[in-house]
């Protein structure tokens, strides 16, 4: 009988510790509080380890970052740690072993368990300050984590998966025009100018900074052939490069709306007779 009781109270503390984890909605305070919490002290992190490069700021507080480190580590590993744990909530994750398994395998669970790893791997690599400085510095990538925490982040997310055919036609386009232009203008200035458009590997860099119409000026065309081709790639350049910006906008703005129509649909379905609310109630004759 105690058995029994034992496994009814972890099954439930399963079910709220899966609840506060996996669901911080607006309703879930608890859920909320703890995933705001997470997201600030992630941040904290990234600007700790961006301090941490001023050699005069760690010098002076170098044993505070490392102790806000030390403690930052563990509470992610308690919260990883958890996840696994309750992640048998999932029907996808039911099973107890392969469940969480497949669920350890997650992109988002393997981000998890990276941000932890090089400070768990820590006390088995070589002690040399380079290594230290490395893995306390490996604390701004930590900031992939938020869109574990936020839901914008994660609809995101749903977008490039949702639109990854064309976000992939997009960025084809993109390479083959690159090298096209790159190519063309290697032919039009490889005399003119040998020591910068050296080859067509060279002229690559070119092609970078003048499809995103960044132009350092560090590599300028002088021939006329090469002006005309650097114009002509300019102006293909601003549409093309600001295509999968356009594609992620409008997937974005889909997401948002289907999330809308989904958030009516239900606020007008009683959660105790499962009934629309909008519908006349049935009049039965006397």
């Amino acid at each position: 009988m105690a058995g029994i009781v034992n496994h009814s109270m972890n099954t439930i503390i399963q079910e709220r510790v899966y609840e506060i984890l996996e669901s911080p909605s607006p309703d879930n305070r608890k859920g909320r509080f703890i995933a705001n919490a997470l997201t600030l002290l992630i941040l904290l992190n990234v600007l700790a380890a961006v301090l941490e490069t001023d050699a005069a700021i760690y010098r002076q507080y170098g044993q505070i970052l490392d102790l806000f480190a030390f403690f930052s580590v563990v509470i992610l590993l308690v919260e990883y740690i958890l996840r696994v744990w309750c992640c048998t909530e999932n029907p996808r994750y039911q099973a107890p072993l392969t469940g969480r398994l497949r669920y350890m395998a997650t992109p988002v669970a393997l981000i998890d368990l990276l941000v932890i790893l090089p400070f768990l791997l820590l006390p088995f690599l070589v002690a040399s300050p380079k290594i230290f400085w490395l893995v306390r510095f490996s604390r701004i990538f930590w900031i992939l984590k938020i869109g574990h925490y936020s839901r914008s982040l994660k609809k995101l997310a749903q977008v490039f998966k949702a639109k990854k055919g064309e976000i992939f036609v997009a960025f084809f386009a993109m390479i083959v025009l690159l090298i096209i232009a790159s190519a063309l203008m290697y032919y039009a200035e490889r005399d003119a100018q040998p020591d910068k458009f050296s080859s067509v590997i060279a002229s690559l860099w070119w092609g970078v900074e003048t499809l995103t119409t960044i132009g350092y000026g560090d590599m300028v065309p002088v021939t006329t052939p090469g002006k005309f081709i650097a114009g002509i790639v300019a102006l293909l350049g601003i549409g093309l490069f600001a295509l999968p910006a356009g594609i992620l906008a409008s997937g974005f703005i889909e997401a948002v709306h289907k999330s809308e129509e989904e958030e009516k649909k239900t606020s007008h379905i009683c959660p105790h007779c499962g009934k629309d609310v909008r519908d006349p109630p049935d009049h039965k004759e006397p």
